[in-house]
């Protein structure tokens, strides 16, 4: 297993999460309460579309705006209703890819532990740490390989959210 640790969510380089959306041909799983820094890229919704098109499964979730779980996090973040409002502005901005086929998009209202960035067999873990804002947490770059458990432990996470998750509409809202 490859692995790689930032310190925290801006050390990434900025073009990796692009490079990994570019170049997935199986996969691309995102699982968010809010995600701002990618559905505010340009570049990002076009790689997504881009790979849908080429075949590519896009799943995204993103957090019920509505839920107990997303004013817990604003309250430990001391942000208020500022993490619901950065879910909604995200739903706002993923709107045009909404009909997009290859692309599901789902709310969830999990306790998010981490948030999870996966292409093909690369995987970028946003660790979650009590009382501190996503950006300014650590991110695990990992690489799964055969034989190896702990990106397949994350992958599980991922399933489980995504099974009990609500679809979108395919239109805009």
């Amino acid at each position: 297993m490859g692995v790689h640790v930032y310190p925290h969510r801006s050390s990434v380089p900025s073009d990796l999460w692009l490079r990994f959306a570019e170049r997935a041909t199986t996969e691309i799983g995102v699982l968010v309460h809010a995600g701002v820094h990618l559905a505010e890229n340009p570049r990002w919704h076009r790689a997504l579309t881009d790979r849908a098109r080429s075949g590519v499964c896009v799943r995204m979730l993103l957090g019920d705006p509505d839920s107990p779980e997303i004013a817990r996090r604003g309250e430990e973040e001391e942000l208020g209703a500022g993490v619901a409002y950065k879910v909604r502005e995200v739903m706002k901005l993923y709107r045009p890819l909404y009909g997009t086929p290859g692309i599901e998009f789902r709310t969830h209202c999990s306790t998010l532990h981490n948030s999870l960035y996966r292409f093909d067999d690369e995987m970028l873990v946003n660790t979650q740490v009590y009382g501190v804002s996503a950006p300014l947490t650590p991110v695990l770059h990992l690489r799964r390989v055969a034989g190896a458990q702990l990106v397949l432990t994350y992958q599980h996470s991922f399933e489980k959210v995504w099974a009990s998750a609500v679809p979108l509409p395919r239109q805009a809202p």
